[in-house]
């Protein structure tokens, strides 16, 4: 069963892009990422330019608070989005996560990541929304290593079922973008990033463009090779069911007890990026 919401509750008009996307390629610029990879392939010790550029306090600083800001924005903006659905789902994140019995082969007593999403999209579907497991899978390239990802997505409907708005759950999405090494400020603008992603599938992609740029920032700052998996092309298959436009069915079910409901009623798709 989808759930219906009006269009005053998503914050503004799904058909209306605002100015944000805009406003971020205006930020970066319309260059292309292959050749921003190609120029960051060399080494950077050798790059005078680039070293007397990342040296340089006031230009350093305005480029870490300038991500900060932007960044900031578009959670401000993801935020007041369906703000009570996403309260909502976020309720039912905290009680899969408190309630969690890992059923796998080998149990984990913590819990794992796999029977998480699976006892989210039980709880869900329990509450009525119409919801998907999704798995996205890309080959391997001589560019990228291959791979899956899976993650959750809930369907919403405006009033009279005119349109119908696709919120992505991610559960660890701060975690998707820790790394060991990175400059001091990159941390600090991974911890402006939810544990838990529940938005539109363009925020995730603005957000993937702030963080995957600074990423690349701090690797060059710390003279690291940056891996192929943490480019933006790459996160962005990660989550790349969202170009897939297949409206997902309303399905009516039965309030069923938790142990008692299982995946075999939820609807699963898998998309394949090429």
């Amino acid at each position: 069963m989808g759930l219906r919401i009006g269009e005053k509750a998503l914050g503004e008009k799904y058909g209306c892009r605002d100015s944000l996307e805009d406003k971020i390629s205006l930020f970066f610029g319309e260059e292309d990422e292959e050749r921003l990879d190609r120029n960051s392939e060399g080494d950077w010790a050798d790059d005078e330019a680039v070293n007397n550029e990342l040296r340089d306090p006031i230009e350093r600083k305005e480029f870490w608070d300038s991500q900060e800001a932007l960044l900031l924005e578009i959670m401000e903006r993801c935020n007041s989005m369906g703000s009570k659905l996403r309260e909502e789902i976020g309720r039912v994140v905290e009680r899969a996560r408190e309630t969690l019995a890992c059923c796998c082969s080998k149990p984990n007593s913590g819990g794992c990541a796999l029977c998480l999403r699976r006892r989210v999209v039980d709880l869900l579907c329990l509450k009525g929304f119409s919801t998907s497991l999704r798995t996205s899978k890309w080959k391997h390239t001589p560019k990228f290593p291959g791979g899956s990802h899976e993650y959750i997505e809930v369907v919403a409907n405006t009033a009279g079922r005119k349109k119908h708005i696709p919120f992505l759950i991610e559960l660890e999405f701060r975690t998707e973008f820790e790394m060991a090494k990175a400059c001091d400020e990159y941390r600090k603008l991974i911890a402006q990033l939810p544990k838990t992603f529940i938005g539109k599938p363009d925020y995730l992609h603005a957000v993937l463009r702030v963080v995957c740029d600074a990423a690349k920032r701090s690797m060059k700052e710390k003279k690291i090779h940056m891996g192929p998996w943490r480019k933006r092309s790459f996160m962005q298959m990660k989550w790349s069911g969202y170009n897939d436009r297949k409206q997902l069915p309303d399905t009516k079910q039965d309030l069923l007890p938790w142990n008692k409901l299982s995946l075999s009623g939820v609807t699963a798709a898998m998309v394949v990026a090429t």
